[in-house]
């Protein structure tokens, strides 16, 4: 019996489904989608996805879309973009640097959690205890979007190339058309190589740093540490009651 529930949770936070239409989204978000996937490029994908999990590939996170159903586009003020979700088992769920309630946080998580406290002295979270969700985020306006939407278990950037970039290249775009300003906090040069996406006379403000990963956090020429991007992201924004406070 313990054994089928633990299977019964594993496959919880796999990816069970690849028709679009099980991945919701918020509404200002769907026709951005809708078109996406009935292109070639979308179908090509799914077509891939589908291939994958035929032939036995365990894939994370359950739902590749999440951060469009928690942050609609008229609600992001910050965009944090990251490469692949994470590929170990139960920790992705959809969301930037952020892991499903309960698991042990990851070290570039809790880097960034480490820099909050830095830059501005919000306390973080007791070590090694569990609390790497950023749900709470997301609900605030804070796009936490991966540039590849899915990965396979203990294979980091195993699709990478395989259409998703073209859809979150498309969400950049349409967030760098916004209106009201954003704050974009590219971290690491492959984020950093999205920047041409967003126009430089747009009205947003672009923050690039190393990535908070342990390997390049503390090194030159922009060390995460230090970078002191969240209080300049609440400057700039003096009206958003920013999350991470």
């Amino acid at each position: 019996m313990n054994d089928l529930f633990e299977d019964a949770a594993h496959a919880a936070t796999q990816l069970r489904s690849v028709d679009p239409r099980d991945w919701p989204v918020a509404p200002g978000w769907q026709p951005l989608v809708n078109g996406f996937f009935a292109s070639a490029a979308g179908q090509g994908l799914l077509a891939f996805l589908q291939a994958r999990l035929q032939a036995g590939a365990v894939i994370f996170p359950p739902q590749p879309l999440r951060a469009l159903e928690w942050t609609p586009p008229e609600s992001v003020r910050v965009v944090i973009l990251g490469q692949d979700p994470y590929h170990g088992r139960g920790q992705s769920h959809g969301l930037a640097f952020s892991v499903a309630p309960g698991v042990r946080v990851p070290p570039s998580l809790r880097n960034i959690f480490k820099e909050i406290e830095r830059d501005l002295g919000v306390p973080s979270p007791p070590w090694p205890q569990p609390g790497g969700s950023l749900v709470a985020w997301a609900q605030q306006g804070v796009l936490l979007l991966n540039a590849c939407l899915t990965v396979e278990e203990g294979q980091p950037a195993s699709h990478a190339g395989k259409g998703w970039e073209l859809l979150s290249d498309a969400v950049l775009r349409h967030v760098a058309q916004s209106a009201q300003p954003v704050v974009f906090m590219l971290w690491g040069a492959h984020a950093q190589a999205k920047r041409a996406l967003i126009p430089a006379d747009c009205g947003h403000w672009v923050l690039c740093a190393n990535h908070p990963s342990p390997l390049s956090a503390l090194r030159p020429p922009v060390p995460f540490i230090g970078c002191g991007h969240f209080g300049q992201a609440q400057a700039f924004l003096p009206g958003y009651p920013a999350p991470w406070r």
